[in-house]
């Protein structure tokens, strides 16, 4: 998928962006951009673009519809919350290449002056930084630790958790006491805090309820969140794999949102290799797009619907094809 572009604004909004300077132009006086100008601060670098996030997810957001309105929804709310009781806390579920990693991209990105570079914008991988199941109980410090002092730091931090299906399952437990809603935990005001997590699992799941709403000849828009939440907690509980098994997270209700990342159909494809080729400054061009989709492989086997890796191969099938 292309990459973003903070202030993205739909074709047509030009009367819109020329508002928008003269109101960033007035706002340079006040005295908050007076004090963001002499140094780094929390709530300097904490830069919400709603209008910029909405946008990008409607042109490059290729067929998740239920996950966009979701997103945009809680994000809105918790944000524009002048006191909110508990940290926002999202789960994000699919099949791979479905757009979990990219939106929480975005949401870094047009949330955070510095974007994933930010000082606030933390992002956890197993591989990475939890590898060896032994080192647990030191694995539990760091991270209570990490969390507690970015939070006493900075109350607006976003912490982003990848690859929840190869988390050793106890490691999460630690956050629990920052999910809930007391006013203080550890001394520590953590209530304006995000914290993502993604992961596959529930993405067959997801893909079968996909599958069952297209073969009764219902429009893929039709797929109702209430469908997907129980499948989805289910598949999460019933995988001994995932972080949250057996988790209090999870008994405790602790997450805000299960945010649904349905599979991507041809026409989905098509529409993340035409994005990839305009973010490389080329012109559509229909042997390339032919080209990628000749080489994507569909499932289920009869019907051929599905993309079994999403749009997460188009680039690298792209300079190939080129």
């Amino acid at each position: 998928m292309a990459a973003a572009t903070r202030g993205c604004q739909p074709q047509g909004s030009l009367l819109l962006g020329l508002l928008g300077l003269v109101s960033a132009a007035a706002a340079a006086w006040d005295l908050t951009s007076l004090h963001c100008n002499f140094g780094t601060f929390c709530e300097c670098d904490f830069r919400p673009d709603f209008q910029g996030l909405e946008c990008d997810l409607a042109q490059h957001l290729a067929g998740q519809h239920l996950a966009r309105a979701l997103v945009v929804k809680t994000l809105k709310a918790f944000v524009q919350d002048p006191a909110p009781t508990k940290p926002l806390v999202l789960s994000l579920h699919g099949w791979t290449g479905t757009g979990k990693s990219y939106v929480s991209s975005l949401l870094a990105h047009y949330l955070f002056r510095g974007g994933l570079r930010s000082p606030h914008v933390h992002h956890f991988s197993p591989v990475i930084h939890f590898p060896h199941p032994s080192h647990m109980e030191r694995y539990k410090k760091d991270l209570k630790n990490w969390v507690q002092g970015n939070l006493t730091v900075c109350s607006r931090s976003l912490f982003l958790f990848d690859e929840m299906d190869k988390l050793a399952p106890g490691l999460m437990e630690v956050l629990r006491p920052f999910l809930g809603s007391s006013w203080v935990v550890y001394g520590t005001n953590y209530r304006k805090a995000i914290f993502i997590f993604i992961s596959n699992t529930g993405g067959e799941q997801i893909n079968q309820v996909a599958l069952e709403a297209w073969r009764s000849r219902r429009e893929r828009e039709e797929i109702r969140l209430q469908e997907l939440e129980p499948v989805i907690a289910r598949a999460v509980l019933d995988n001994p794999q995932h972080g949250f098994w057996r988790s209090g997270i999870m008994e405790e209700q602790l997450l805000d949102a299960l945010v649904p990342f349905l599979p991507l159909q041809r026409h989905h494809v098509q529409h993340c290799v035409l994005n990839e080729l305009a973010q490389l400054g080329l012109e559509p061009r229909d042997e390339v797009v032919q080209a990628v989709l000749d080489s994507t492989t569909f499932f289920p086997e009869d019907e051929q619907l599905f993309s079994s890796n999403g749009c997460k191969t188009v680039a690298a099938r792209i300079a190939f094809f080129l």
